[in-house]
């Protein structure tokens, strides 16, 4: 399983949707990988208004805040065979 968060540098959000991220990964293992949308600009394009974007195997599944129970909860369905679920964060 992965998660990705789409974030930028000085982004107090995204530092706590990566402490999140960590927060989780020690009960459930996970590859996580925090991505600059300034290094790409198609990236900056599609997520400069939203980050911190999470994405879980490649589907965009939170954005702005997440929480612990919230973000386990998500990788508990799709350890499980269900698919991501459907949010806010694919409308974009």
């Amino acid at each position: 399983m992965r998660v990705d968060i789409y974030s930028k540098p000085k982004c107090s959000l995204c530092d706590k949707a990566a402490d999140v991220a960590e927060a989780v990964r020690a009960r459930i293992p996970f590859d996580l990988r925090i991505i600059s949308i300034l290094e790409d600009p198609a990236l900056f394009e599609r997520w400069r208004y939203d980050i911190p974007v999470i994405a879980i195997d490649g589907e965009p599944t939170f954005k702005f805040r997440v929480t612990e129970a919230e973000l386990e909860a998500r990788l508990r369905e799709v350890q499980g065979g269900m698919s991501v679920a459907k949010t806010d964060a694919q409308d974009g």
